[in-house]
């Protein structure tokens, strides 16, 4: 609900003046309402915001398989090739799994990578690992992708800087949040189905019965009897307007262009066909809506995929809305002149066994996996690398989670070399990994 019950505040540390705690809900997963998050950010500055780039980043959580997707081994025996067959792509000799057309009708547009190694072949460490590029270190967090360029870009026009979508990244290590650099960079997490006719965010959707004109009744109340109490503690005369903070809440709700980013119904039906009318496609979709109204990183969550049993089956549910919309996403993005400032990318845990097992499933598999780029120019029709004649191992060069940071940060115009102050102190530099030669 809207709380408006006044607390007492001086800084971004302590409380110890008067404030208002514009409450419309609260972050999702990270317990912050929008006028701290948005106070959190202010206060740890920005270093830079000169790079006009943003990202989204598909995440399928679980282990989605490299042999049944986008490295498909058809000449290897029944219990490596498994159930599909494969299709050709746009480049002659490049074949996708059978259950990935739309992949294949639309590689001038992107890149896989097949010679990843996730160094790692468990849950929830993977999310921390994988979105980070750093492994898990007990006595340092590390930031996810998001966080860090929410912190050296910074919010604009009025959108949260970094938004999640879904709920299918795994905490226990840290995954997929700020770590080091502070709460202020978690993501903005909304956990609905954009596919719902009822879909709301609620942080920024107002409470039944008070529509936008009553709140700004209420922030225009706020702002007499802040000044009031301010003239009472007779503070400075540079207090005396309303906390800069909550005037960017209030913005961010209020905001015409806020309201429309989030608001599918918005896009023709074409589109949204296009996209799919599942959860996956309509995220897809609102992260391109997200981006284009001015957020900088969007990540669109997806669970399910650790298949070790029912591979097939399991993936013949989940590969069509993986098909649809990551292909009309980048076709929507190249139309609206955007997929050239928009790197796009699509990680997983890491790759599945080479063979199947008992189950009809396939385990995990640390050694193989696959990654996608397009956008911000990636190359399209790129295969990076490639595994040996089962799948198991890269054959000649390889790379590493420390890669991918590395490609993503450049890509975005974050230097490797920067550095941060953890907690005690320490300098703390960005990334040690190599850019992926191929996608420079």
């Amino acid at each position: 609900m809207l709380n408006c019950l006044p607390q007492r505040v001086t800084n971004c540390e302590t409380h110890t003046r008067r404030d208002f705690m514009l409450r419309v809900g609260t972050l999702g997963g990270v317990g912050l309402s929008l006028d701290q998050l948005l106070r959190l950010e202010a206060c740890a500055a920005p270093q830079t915001r000169d790079s006009e780039r943003s990202c989204i980043l598909i995440w399928t959580r679980g282990g989605t398989s490299h042999h049944d997707t986008l490295d498909p081994k058809p000449d290897a025996k029944p219990q490596i090739s498994g159930e599909f067959g494969v299709v050709n792509t746009t480049v002659p000799g490049v074949q996708f799994s059978d259950q990935m057309p739309s992949f294949a009708k639309h590689f001038d547009k992107f890149a896989v990578v097949r010679n990843l190694n996730s160094l790692n072949g468990a849950h929830q460490i993977a999310d921390a690992i994988m979105m980070s590029g750093h492994k898990v270190n007990p006595t340092v967090k590390y930031p996810c992708y998001g966080s860090v360029i929410a912190h050296e870009r910074g919010h604009r026009n009025n959108m949260p800087a970094f938004v999640q979508l879904g709920n299918d990244v795994d905490r226990k290590f840290f995954g997929g949040t700020a770590g080091y650099l502070g709460i202020a960079y978690n993501p903005f997490e909304i956990h609905g189905d954009p596919n719902d006719e009822k879909f709301t965010v609620k942080d920024l959707t107002p409470p039944g019965g008070v529509n936008l004109a009553r709140i700004n009744l209420r922030r225009d109340a706020l702002k007499t009897i802040d000044t009031f109490q301010r003239q009472l503690d007779q503070q400075p005369p540079a207090l005396g307007a309303l906390d800069d903070y909550y005037q960017s809440a209030f913005r961010m709700i209020t905001s015409a262009a806020t309201q429309r980013a989030f608001d599918l119904d918005r896009e023709p039906a074409s589109v949204r066909d296009a996209y799919g009318r599942h959860k996956f496609g309509q995220s897809c979709l609102l992260a391109r809506r997200l981006i284009e109204a001015g957020t900088r990183f969007v990540t669109v969550s997806s669970g399910g995929w650790d298949t070790h049993k029912d591979n097939f089956n399991e993936l013949k549910k989940l590969l069509p809305p993986l098909d649809q919309a990551f292909p009309a996403l980048l076709a929507d993005m190249k139309e609206r002149g955007l997929l050239e400032k928009t790197l796009i990318v699509w990680l997983t845990d890491f790759g599945r066994t080479p063979t199947v097992n008992v189950s009809s499933g396939r385990d995990h598999w640390s050694s193989a996996g696959i990654a996608c780029f397009a956008g911000a120019g990636v190359p399209g029709k790129t295969v990076v690398g490639e595994t040996d004649a089962i799948g198991g191992h890269s054959v000649g060069n390889e790379y590493y989670p420390q890669d991918i940071a590395a490609t993503i940060y450049t890509k975005l115009g974050i230097p490797l070399d920067s550095t941060h102050q953890i907690g005690d102190g320490r300098p703390m530099r960005l990334c040690d990994g190599r850019v992926i030669e191929e996608l420079a």
